[in-house]
């Protein structure tokens, strides 16, 4: 394959590694899953090849998309340019002694056990036909798992091993998970975590950032209390080396622009089991986010919703969803990044929850502050 170098992908260190990965990644979940729609090998392959000849380099896979289906894919795309890409993926769910249908996203299983971490590792590396995973991230780790040292320690071995370039944890599946991403940040310090993230919804992901400045910690960290954090706008340098991958960066779509109030959702769509009320509500807040596509700027609300998460210096790569050829030209041009005063807008409208009222949102995992020992 002859690679083109007609993009304008720009590149980022993971910091305190030498991985370098496009602002823009490919995440597998939407060719391999089928909760997107559905894929044949031959379409994801082919979209998987065109993201490379865009410039994209990082490519997130999980063993549990498609029960090894996304890992599989990335190996039948791009095995022959192995040294040219970074490879995530992610363990800890068992779908190899469990049923493994997750229809409607449900969770199966986990095993965070060190034989089970090192197990499914090499079940990793077999289908990618390599001898090195670039990033492993623990697949929607819990409170028990950061706190326990002999899941650290099996990931630590195995880097040692050269079987892993760098580690690090996936908070999901849902948003929340604020005390679990603040703790491993601080206390684990690894070098990804890969959380959700975007200008719609940026609690907690905005604490979570804000730990690797020291802004807050687990002890005090609440929904309101950022310190000084502001997102794209530190002038100092990060006290913590923990890099972020950020997906849902366009809110389940709403933030590519193209929905409206008569939009329908296929029945094995995740989007379906939305209420009607999160379309309407999230037509009205991205309303008020018109003046990031001015005609001056030429973005669409798509690459605005990018440009937004990466002018904050610990993102180093995005994930958005892509569907298809239009969307990778589209996330994969050269834009105007936003300005100070666009980023302090978008932080207003965020604090006024867009102007809309609406219920308050539910949260998975660890979100209220732990009361003193």
């Amino acid at each position: 394959m002859i690679r083109v170098t007609i993009f304008a992908v720009r590149y980022r260190k993971i910091r305190k590694t030498n991985l370098e990965v496009s602002e823009v990644g490919f995440g597998l979940w939407t060719v391999s899953t089928g909760w997107w729609g559905k894929f044949t090998d031959e379409d994801a392959v082919g979209l998987i090849r065109k993201g490379f000849d865009r410039g994209i380099n990082l490519y997130d896979a999980a063993d549990t998309y498609g029960n090894g289906r996304s890992e599989e894919l990335l190996s039948k795309a791009l095995g022959d340019q192995r040294d040219e890409v970074v490879i995530a993926t992610k363990v800890g769910y068992d779908f190899y002694n469990h049923d493994g249908d997750r229809k409607g996203q449900r969770e199966i299983a986990q095993d965070f056990s060190k034989e089970y971490i090192k197990f499914a590792t090499e079940k990793c590396l077999e289908r990618l036909k390599t001898d090195r995973i670039d990033i492993m991230q623990l697949h929607n780790v819990r409170a028990d798992q950061v706190d326990t040292d002999e899941v650290w320690e099996a990931l630590e071995e195995l880097e040692q091993e050269g079987k892993l370039v760098c580690s690090g944890v996936a908070l999901g599946p849902a948003i929340g998970w604020m005390y679990e991403g603040v703790d491993c940040v601080q206390r684990r310090k690894p070098k990804i975590i890969q959380h959700i993230y975007n200008m719609l919804e940026q609690f907690p992901g905005n604490q979570i950032n804000a730990s690797t400045y020291g802004k807050v910690e687990k002890s005090n960290v609440t929904v309101d209390d950022l310190g000084d954090f502001r997102h794209g706008r530190m002038t100092e340098e990060p006290e913590l080396d923990t890099s972020f991958l950020i997906r849902v960066t366009h809110s389940s779509g709403m933030l590519e622009g193209q929905y409206t109030e008569d939009t329908v959702f296929a029945p094995e769509d995740h989007r379906s089991h939305r209420p009607k009320s999160w379309l309407i509500n999230g037509l009205k807040k991205i309303k008020t986010l018109d003046f990031l596509t001015s005609p001056e700027s030429g973005r669409t609300l798509g690459q605005a919703a990018l440009l937004w998460l990466l002018a904050e210096k610990t993102v180093a790569s995005t994930l958005p969803n892509i569907y298809n050829e239009d969307q990778l030209i589209e996330f994969t041009e050269d834009k105007p990044c936003l300005t100070s005063d666009e980023l302090q807008r978008v932080d207003e409208l965020f604090a006024e929850n867009f102007g809309v009222e609406e219920d308050s949102s539910n949260y998975k995992g660890t979100m209220e502050r732990e009361s003193a020992a």
